[in-house]
């Protein structure tokens, strides 16, 4: 049979959704490539959250057509979902398929389409040859918002050569989708309404992962904390959490991203009381003007998201605590960008992603005037990261000569073991170490971003 090699680009939820398709492919018997150039069917699983990211994919297209000229390129993901004409336009795309029928790729793949089509929405498909240069086979794209599916599959944090070996920490997509309406997001235009995977599914991941021999798993989503309220009996994220407590031996859960507004009291305090809960909190910020958070259609305000982030760190601290800022946003003024340079400066981060504002076709941030200029955006970006890499640093110093608990990772470098402490901290443990264990390590130094520590009886 053919091989296959999927390449996702973009957040954790694509990384999942990769694996996904991956399983789909495998269990119609078709092998895994090492690389795209020695695979058949090439999936390029995109990302378009910027135009950085759009760049990327048709970049790859490039390549891979260069390097495996006989392949079938098939492009997915939310590049695909949401500009599929442009796409299939692209020299060497053999298909596009959209968010909306990823979960049907490999069986679209593997069978044999003689026309150029697109999906009508169900499992039928009619003729657009528009949509379809010559030498390409299908065009499969519809309407998102009627879409309930949700893929499934752990992704394995990999950091070795692409073998199973190599895989340590799965991340499980438990939500996609988003309800709320950012006006600067493309994301729930390209994925959807926010649907959930249910309790028993997850638990039945989570326990084969745990006979598996993991030790951590991260769940993750594109609004992680609206999990279950599309339910017909809506469930709170908190109830989640319990239950993977209650009804898996897993060691430790691993919560990735969650909006402030849903950082209740239940969830803050169920994420510091129990020790197979990292202390690690992903907080999203965007802004710390009042002004510009209103102009994104955020639902909260700076004074809100301070009294959550101070709430976590009376409750955990140690905790890692990060977010997501964006700096260019249109209208934003040197005294919008102050406002949020101190907010940070006050606030207990231990680290933050920071963005540059990409405009995406069609949202209504799209549409505004007052563009930030370029080289403003990136002197802003700049700041904010100087900023975070000074608090994280002295984060890191704060655990010079403590004790803390680590996870191995399988890095060696000849010298000390890489590992990820339970508060999200790369660490380097001396000597050669088995991947996949928690340990205790007293930490001794910080060195080039890193703690240094020797492993201690627990």
């Amino acid at each position: 049979m053919a091989g296959f090699y999927v390449e996702n680009f973009g957040c954790r939820a694509t990384q999942a959704d990769g694996a996904a398709i991956e399983r789909q492919f495998e269990q119609r018997g078709l092998a895994r490539a090492d690389a795209p150039g020695q695979s058949e069917i090439v999936v390029l699983n995109t990302c378009t959250v910027t135009a950085a990211a759009d760049q990327d994919a048709r970049a790859a297209i490039r390549r891979i057509r260069r390097e495996n000229p006989g392949c079938q390129i098939v492009v997915t993901g939310c590049y695909a979902q949401r500009a599929p004409e442009e796409v299939a336009s692209l020299p060497g795309v053999s298909r596009v398929i959209g968010n909306s029928h990823k979960h049907q790729l490999a069986e679209i793949v593997v069978a044999s389409r003689p026309h150029h089509a697109v999906a009508t929405g169900t499992r039928g498909f009619v003729p657009l040859s528009s949509l379809a240069p010559e030498g390409q086979s299908g065009t499969f794209v519809s309407d998102i918002f009627a879409h309930t599916e949700l893929l499934a599959a752990p992704v394995f944090d990999g950091t070795g050569l692409g073998s199973h070996n190599d895989r340590t920490r799965p991340n499980l997509k438990v939500q996609d989708g988003c309800d709320n309406r950012c006006s600067f997001c493309v994301i729930p235009y390209v994925r959807g309404q926010s649907r959930s995977l249910p309790l028993s599914q997850i638990l039945n991941e989570v326990n084969a992962l745990v006979n598996s021999g993991y030790r951590e798993v991260v769940i993750s989503g594109i609004n992680l904390g609206r999990w279950g309220r599309d339910f017909d009996r809506p469930v709170r994220f908190e109830t989640l959490v319990g239950e993977i407590l209650d009804q898996t031996r897993l060691e430790k859960l691993r919560i990735s991203s969650v909006e402030p507004m849903d950082w209740s009291d239940e969830l803050i305090h169920r994420v510091a009381g129990s020790p197979r809960i990292a202390k690690h909190a992903h907080v999203p910020l965007q802004s710390g003007s009042d002004r510009v958070l209103r102009a994104m259609h955020r639902k909260y305000r700076p004074w809100h998201y301070r009294e959550k982030l101070e709430r976590i760190r009376a409750a955990m601290p140690t905790a890692a605590i990060g977010a997501d800022v964006m700096v260019g946003f249109p209208g934003e003024t040197e005294a919008d960008f102050k406002e949020t340079r101190r907010l940070i400066g006050e606030l207990p981060f231990t680290y933050l992603h920071v963005f540059t504002y990409s405009a995406r076709p069609g949202t209504p941030a799209a549409a505004l005037g007052e563009q930030v200029p370029v080289q403003i955006a990136r002197e802003r970006s700049r700041i904010l990261r100087d900023l975070a890499a000074e608090k994280k640093l002295a984060f890191m110093r704060s655990f010079v000569g403590k004790t803390v608990d680590a996870i191995t990772l399988n890095v060696f470098d000849g010298n000390s073991t890489e590992a990820l402490t339970d508060n999200y901290l790369k660490l380097r443990l001396r000597g050669q170490h088995a991947a996949n264990q928690w340990v205790k390590a007293r930490v001794e130094e910080v060195e080039a971003g890193a703690l240094t520590a020797m492993s201690v009886a627990a």
